[in-house]
């Protein structure tokens, strides 16, 4: 075992947020020293490991880039290489990438209050453990397991004589020309993937079990393109952003409040880019309100285009078990394939399953409540960074990484070394992530919770948020500031 040296602040994950999260504080905390680990070789957290056909983002650039570092690509959806690339280039610009440790994958973190400090054993890939301290604790290591997808059974799967693959590990050799496409889901990667694939197969089923709801966007922005062309860079992304955080609040309020009307905007949106008498109701009408699962994005209707032009098809049904030349349905039709795509979820991890104490006391992170959606009740010198549901992932990250910055300016000013959330004091516990979806439901019992009020409360409303993190009280009802030696209590009684 090696053990390394301390540093104020280890940054875990050197993805969009990590990576965000050490230039934020390069920026805003220049004297502070910090490290990243990062599990895996290489820079861009998920915009790195997916590397399926068509992978892009389903929220534009100008609210998933970062505040600070204006996106300058005409792409307002872009694809998963240039946000890699950008993400990379932000590393670079802002010197971080010296300061990261690939490989290190963090196994558990234990906090001691008598030296106010956290001590995170990581293990490379040579099976060497590292450890190092801390004074505070930021993960950014997403919401997922990045060595496997979900796969529900499929029955008769073994007796497949084509391929089946998930989309998060795509082989590198795997080539579809040509070929009959099969795949199974209907999210934001099925209906990526639909599209990318049906340019080179012979045909992509997308086979769904329910239908999802769809928004065609245009792939580049055209007020962007505008304002670009009379303004200076910042200032022309800085109204850009604010375009489009106020369309996406807007949407959302308005799905929650009038779900009926949204339901048939979008309806109507869809009809309109379908072959005439194409059947909406069974293929493109969920059960669900709109947003209470997230919407599905698709740039410049593309998925629409390749239906229309017979080069997909959309299938509702249920799958009663693989044939060897391809997949029997429910209703006894048999969908001819060489190729099965299970684009089928996620598995919800969070923290990269790494174990945390507090004083010796394991923390059990289901009776812990979150801070501003953020921190966890009793565990202190911690934060998280978790996304919105409803809009970029980015947006509330770099909130996020603002107040840690402005959470360690408040120590150092103080005198005080540790900052310990607390839990509400009435019982009312929610789920953490607001979505119906399978993925989310799956795993939402072994996640943080959150309170019924404010702070404890994660609102999905930016600029609710954006006041709260950048502008309230950091010593308020929800936090005890205290120095070196102060022992903590559990979480669960925090």
């Amino acid at each position: 075992m090696a053990t390394t040296d301390h540093v104020d602040v280890l940054i875990v994950g050197a993805g969009l947020s990590g990576i965000g999260a050490a230039c934020q504080l390069r920026r805003r905390c220049p004297e502070k020293t910090y490290a990243v680990l990062e599990a895996r070789g290489a820079i861009g957290g998920t915009w790195d490991l997916f590397r399926y056909p068509g992978i892009r983002s389903d929220s534009d650039m100008f609210t998933l880039g970062y505040s600070f570092r204006p996106w300058t690509d005409p792409k307002a959806l872009a694809d998963g290489p240039s946000i890699r690339d950008y993400v990379q280039d932000t590393a670079r610009e802002y010197g971080v990438t010296e300061h990261i440790r690939f490989h290190h994958r963090v196994v558990r973190a234990d906090w001691d209050s008598r030296t106010a400090r956290w001590t995170v054993h990581a293990r490379r890939d040579t099976g060497e453990e590292v450890v190092l301290t801390c004074s505070f604790l930021h993960t950014c290591a997403g919401y997922y397991r990045y060595d496997r997808g979900y796969t529900p059974d499929l029955p008769g799967a073994a007796r497949f004589t084509g391929r089946i693959v998930h989309p998060q590990h795509w082989p590198a050799d795997l080539d579809h020309t040509g070929r009959r496409v099969v795949v199974i889901g209907s999210g934001a990667t099925a209906v990526t993937l639909v599209p990318a694939m049906a340019e080179r197969a012979a045909h992509v089923t997308m086979l769904q079990r329910s239908p999802t709801y769809i928004l065609a966007l245009p792939a580049r922005d055209v007020v962007a393109a505008a304002l670009r062309r009379v303004l200076p860079k910042r200032v022309g992304y800085s109204l850009i952003r604010w375009k489009n955080i106020l369309l996406l609040t807007v949407n959302f309020q308005l799905s929650r409040r009038a779900p009926n009307l949204v339901r048939r905007l979008l309806r109507l949106a869809m009809r309109r880019r379908l072959p005439a008498g194409y059947d909406l109701d069974r293929h493109f009408s969920p059960r669900y309100d709109p947003w209470d699962q997230r919407l599905c994005v698709v740039p410049d209707g593309d998925l629409f285009t390749a239906i229309t032009a017979g080069r997909a098809s959309v299938v509702t049904d249920t799958i009663d078990t693989f044939t060897e030349t391809g997949v029997r349905l429910g209703s006894g039709e048999e969908l001819a394939a060489d190729v099965v795509v299970t684009a089928t979820g996620l598995d919800l991890l969070a923290f990269g399953d790494a174990r945390l104490s507090v004083d010796g006391e394991p923390v059990d992170l289901a009776d812990t409540v979150t801070y501003k959606g953020m921190m966890l009740s009793g565990v202190p010198n911690f934060a998280m960074t978790i996304g919105y549901t409803n809009a970029s992932w980015t947006l509330r990250a770099d909130l996020v990484a603002n107040y840690v910055c402005r959470l360690l300016a408040h120590l150092d000013s103080t005198g005080q070394q540790v900052v310990t959330p607390l839990a509400p004091t009435d019982d009312e516990r929610l789920p953490l992530l607001d979505l119906t979806a399978g993925y989310v439901q799956r795993g939402l019992a072994a996640l943080p919770k959150q309170g019924g009020r404010a702070p404890w409360r994660l609102p999905q409303n930016y600029p609710r948020d954006l006041v709260l993190m950048r502008c309230g009280r950091l010593a308020d009802g929800g936090v005890r500031f205290s120095r070196a030696g102060t022992p903590e209590r559990s979480p669960a009684r925090a």
